[in-house]
């Protein structure tokens, strides 16, 4: 099975594919697909009505009077279903769901997603050019319409942290000049853009010079700094913090992809736009991060649609937004309606509260039914991406912070979310520090092979009480090797068994591995089907339950793979050492060298991102 819109939207003005299609619409000729007793969703009117859609190749050729026609060479008997448009996700990361491209399209087109956005920056900050071209030509040959975008942060704060790569404006200026990528991906330098630094500056300005899409990633701006933010040329936003700052958003003119990783903030996104008693056409959705039981049990952006439903909003709105308002907002006309002479993506689904898929066709072609794929997806070879975890096995030694006397101050990282500086004292036993009581260490290695492959470690506040060890190579963006715990010995264990399987997650607990997710390719994905990683990352998250004790919303499993995240206000632990974009300065050990009772480098205000 293989993918048909590599020359879209340009395929659907073959002359030939025109002519037999008008004829068909005439009634001079059958259609190839006939869809018959469906209820279609009207995205432009927002009401339901009875229709028959005849579908030629892989356009749209009618949509009449039920019953009105029963030429075709194949038709679908859609009686008490919903037709919808294909689903399209503005904003999303495949490499999140820890699967090949080839596996997350064959577990979200059986749901009725038909079109994803895909910003691929984890695979560009691990292999760079190559790992941005690798997914591109994973995207050619899927059922699935994929519109990768040119990863804007690579690293996500430059001179804080090293990754894999460093993409300047002139690596911008080449990924866009591929033919296959939609735009720059969000751009989270914020305080570069806004501040004019020239590197974010000819960032952007690529983006703008190619006439492709600029997406933005804009938590906690507001005012002046959103103002200049958007007058740059960023024109998207995901990073939605409550229901007033998407209003402001929404009010400022940004195109919101509003997000469904973030369930807790659903509602009041639902109260606002019934408030408002209509739905803005600048309102997508996005997935952005699905991890793969998730995705596994939920699906994609359709469990996106199902919950904003769920919460209250009407299931014509929660459709439109992701179909009709998301093709405006790529500029594809082809997209996002049925109606003759759009392309024939279509999702039938059972009702409009589970969304669940009855048949789905994309291009004209039915490619799942019940649930399933009708074929198989052959993925791309995924050799390139092995052997990406380039660090010798660790030692207790590695994970231990060297100190002179017998006390000393430690910069301290306070809070999963919305980090800030703190400090604490700590008692120095045979030159190592001790850590102390309610501290949760954070220890960051390079990985890529680009800088020593030491562990810097630092002291989190905030984070519960541990009783074991947490190691992973998903840790966002730089992606480097990165471990929390309580002692030296289950953060050594957990380590290593992540370098051992070439990437992934283990849990470590007195002194024995509890759970473990081998990712080989980049450290981030694994080639096993859906299935056995969602069972395998479930039984890491059961481990995780036994170690630490979580406090929604903000202490949750997620914040550990976001908790790396330098380029978002505060303090945050990176291969560097411990890094501040506000103040733009790194200390290298969290011992700081000044008397007690001396302030740490920075104190931020509230920002960052859970993610």
């Amino acid at each position: 099975m293989t993918g048909q819109y590599r020359h879209e939207p340009a395929d659907l003005n073959e002359p030939d594919l025109r002519a037999r299609a008008v004829a068909a619409a005439r009634g001079d000729a059958p259609f190839d697909l006939l869809i018959v007793g469906g209820q279609v969703v009207d995205m432009v009117t927002g009401k339901i009505r009875a229709a028959d859609i005849g579908i030629v190749g892989p356009l749209i050729a009618s949509v009449h009077t039920p019953a009105s026609r029963s030429d075709a060479l194949e038709t679908i008997d859609a009686s008490g279903s919903f037709l919808s448009p294909g689903l399209i996700d503005t904003h999303m990361h495949i490499e999140s769901s820890m699967v090949t491209p080839a596996a997350y399209a064959e577990a979200v087109l059986p749901r009725g997603v038909t079109t994803i956005v895909w910003d691929p920056h984890e695979f560009g900050n691990v292999h760079g050019l190559d790992g941005v071209g690798w997914a591109v030509e994973a995207s050619r040959s899927l059922p699935l319409r994929v519109i990768p975008l040119a990863p804007s942060c690579v690293p996500s704060a430059p001179g804080l942290e090293l990754a894999g790569a460093d993409f300047d404006a002139a690596a911008m200026t080449e990924m866009l000049a591929w033919p296959e990528i939609g735009g720059v991906a969000e751009v989270m330098t914020m305080r570069g853009v806004i501040d004019g630094d020239p590197r974010a500056t000819a960032i952007v300005g690529a983006g703008l010079q190619s006439g492709k899409l600029v997406c933005g990633h804009a938590r906690g701006l507001e005012g002046a700094d959103l103002n200049a933010f958007m007058t740059a040329g960023v024109t998207s936003d995901h990073e939605l913090t409550s229901g007033a700052d998407f209003l402001a958003k929404l009010s400022a003119g940004l195109t919101i992809e509003l997000r469904g990783s973030h369930d807790h903030l659903l509602q009041q996104f639902v109260d606002i736009i019934d408030r408002l008693g209509f739905l803005p056409q600048t309102v997508t959705l996005c997935t952005d991060d699905v991890f793969p039981d998730e995705l596994h049990f939920n699906g994609g952006l359709d469990d996106v649609v199902r919950r904003l439903v769920r919460d209250g909003l009407k299931p014509e709105w929660a459709l439109r937004a992701a179909t009709l308002n998301a093709a405006m907002r790529l500029g594809r006309s082809d997209l996002g309606l049925i109606a003759a002479g759009r392309r024939a993506d279509i999702a039938i689904f059972e009702n409009l509260r589970t969304f669940e898929a009855r048949q789905v066709i994309a291009n004209g072609i039915v490619i799942a039914e019940a649930g399933a794929m009708v074929g198989k997806i052959a993925p791309l070879d995924a050799d390139p991406l092995r052997n990406s975890v380039k660090i010798a096995p660790l030692t207790e030694d590695d994970f231990r912070v060297p100190a002179s006397g017998s006390r000393v101050r430690l910069a301290t990282i306070d809070r999963p979310r919305f980090t800030q500086w703190g400090e604490i004292e700590a008692d120095v036993v045979d030159g190592f520090v001790v850590p102390p009581a309610g501290t949760t260490m954070i220890a960051v290695t390079h990985r890529h092979d680009r800088a020593e492959g030491k562990p810097r470690v630092g002291f989190l506040t905030g984070w519960g009480e541990w009783r074991g060890a947490f190691c992973t190579t998903v840790s966002h963006d730089s992606h480097n090797l990165t471990v929390f715990g309580r002692n030296v010995r289950d953060m050594t264990l957990a380590a290593n068994a992540v370098i051992a399987g070439g990437g992934g997650l283990a849990v470590a607990c007195d002194g024995e591995i509890k759970a473990v997710l081998p990712l080989p390719l980049s450290g981030l994905v694994s080639d096993a089907p859906l299935t056995d990683i969602a069972q395998a990352f479930g039984a890491i998250r059961e481990a995780m339950e036994t170690i630490v004790d979580w406090q929604p919303p903000y202490l949750v499993f997620k914040a550990c793979f976001g908790a790396t995240l330098a380029c978002n206000i505060g303090p945050h632990q990176t291969d560097r050492g411990i890094a501040d974009v506000v103040t733009g300065q790194v200390l290298e050990t969290a011992v700081l060298p000044s008397p007690l009772g001396e302030k740490v480098p920075g104190r931020a205000d509230e920002g960052g991102e859970e993610q």
